[in-house]
């Protein structure tokens, strides 16, 4: 592998100082020997011998993004007028009897993977997916065969008959026996975290005012969460309403994924367990904000959406009022939900709840880092660290859409230059319109 120096520009580390900032260090050098950083600092130039130099010429340069949660099974391509609502299961049994339909979906996943490291995301999380594809595809990046992030996967999630995306993305389990029996099943397909789908969501509530309804009961979540942890694995969870936060914490779930408006009760039991909040108000907006017309959704997933929204926003402000640990993710692969689009989430978080630009960028990088177990590894730019990294011709701090557009992506040392996702620009003309 290469080893790079990385000069003439302004380095982000991913720290915040004791103000809350994030400080730019002019003309600091970024020194890269392999898949890790070997020194960062003002170094005199006898340190770049037998570097490659890259001079930045005023560029700057960020650690890598993280996203906490995305599916490559799908690409965020909006849905058609007057289209039929996707029968999941039934595409899911359709695609598992074609061999070349399967492979094709395959691809498409790896293609997705690919799609996020060239946006700047050199960490990513799926959480819920087509059999045991992002653990293949996962495999496939370290052994170098393949390009695209360091990833942690879940492969398939698990949910109950009737459950959010139960028979496609989630097996179905019946008791606490059969759940516990899943988790062994899925563990057995090597994942680096198990995913439970606890409540429904927008598109599968039945009634207004009724998205996240509890559907896995207690019992299950408990079985799922304890055989889980006996194996090692940590537990994810989709959850989109107060009592299913609760029963999620209640029964051991580790990262609340979404989340809903908290009480006491509920903050109590996140700081009981060492939980963190998964923030992800990407997926909500377009059901809440867009217009009819535009979303193709029923009515009753607009109000829905705005709920859910609502309780995702709320939950994120009380967790971070009460010091416990929240993250971001896209939730890539919904609608108008593309895997390129890391950046929006970390300015939504900005606009909606009320943080500094600098504490966004140091949550995507190394607060998400740290959730995920990673912080020693990656999350900021220090040595010893992975050489994980981005480079942006201009400030993302008094910008962030300054980070849709890179010069630079840098994974475990790879350096992928000018990296231009493909791009559905229907999608970013909606999406641009709520920055």
């Amino acid at each position: 592998m290469a080893k790079y120096a990385l000069v003439n520009g302004h380095v982000l580390d991913g720290t915040l100082d004791k103000a809350g900032r994030m400080q730019a260090h002019d003309g600091w050098v970024v020194l890269v020997d392999g898949q890790d950083i070997a020194a960062v600092g003002n170094l005199p130039s006898s340190e770049l011998m037998g570097y490659k130099v890259l001079d930045l010429a005023g560029a700057w340069v960020v650690p890598g993004l993280v996203n906490l949660h995305a599916h490559l099974a799908a690409s965020g391509k909006p849905p058609r007028a007057n289209a039929k609502p996707v029968d999941y299961k039934k595409l899911f049994d359709t695609l598992t009897k074609v061999p070349p339909v399967l492979a094709g979906y395959r691809a498409m996943c790896a293609n997705l993977a690919k799609t996020e490291l060239l946006s700047g995301v050199t960490t990513l999380r799926t959480v819920g997916g087509i059999l045991d594809f992002d653990g293949q595809i996962r495999d496939r990046i370290d052994a170098g065969k393949a390009i695209g992030p360091r990833m942690l996967v879940c492969n398939t999630g698990v949910s109950v008959p009737g459950g959010h995306f139960a028979g496609s993305l989630a097996t179905e389990a019946t008791s606490p026996e059969e759940a516990a029996e899943h988790v062994r099943q899925i563990a057995a397909t090597k994942p680096d975290w198990i995913k439970l789908m606890i409540t429904g969501g927008v598109m599968d509530a039945s009634e207004e005012g009724e998205p996240g309804v509890l559907r896995m009961p207690p019992e299950l979540v408990r079985a799922a969460c304890e055989q889980a942890h006996e194996l090692g694995y940590r537990v994810a969870a989709h959850v989109e309403s107060p009592e299913g936060v609760r029963v999620a914490l209640e029964n051991g779930v580790d990262t609340i994924e979404h989340g809903a408006l908290p009480n006491e009760r509920i903050l109590e039991l996140f700081r009981e367990r060492g939980a963190a909040d998964v923030c992800t108000i990407s997926p909500a907006l377009p059901y809440a904000f867009f217009p009819l017309e535009e979303s193709h959704a029923p009515e009753v997933a607009k109000k829905n959406g705005q709920i859910v929204m609502d309780g995702i926003i709320a939950c994120a402000k009380a967790c971070l009022e009460a010091g416990i640990p929240v993250g971001l993710g896209t939730d890539a692969g919904c609608p108008f939900i593309t895997h390129y689009d890391m950046w929006r989430e970390v300015a939504y978080f900005v606009k909606f709840c009320d943080v500094t630009p600098d504490f966004a960028l140091h949550t995507a990088t190394l607060g998400n880092a740290r959730i995920l177990g990673l912080g020693e590894k990656t999350g900021s730019l220090e040595a010893g660290k992975s050489a994980d990294l981005i480079v942006c011709d201009e400030n993302p701090l008094e910008d962030l859409s300054r980070l849709r557009r890179l010069r630079y992506v840098m994974c475990r040392g790879q350096l992928v230059k000018n990296p231009r996702p493909r791009k559905m620009a229907a999608v970013e003309k909606a999406l641009d319109r709520y920055l």
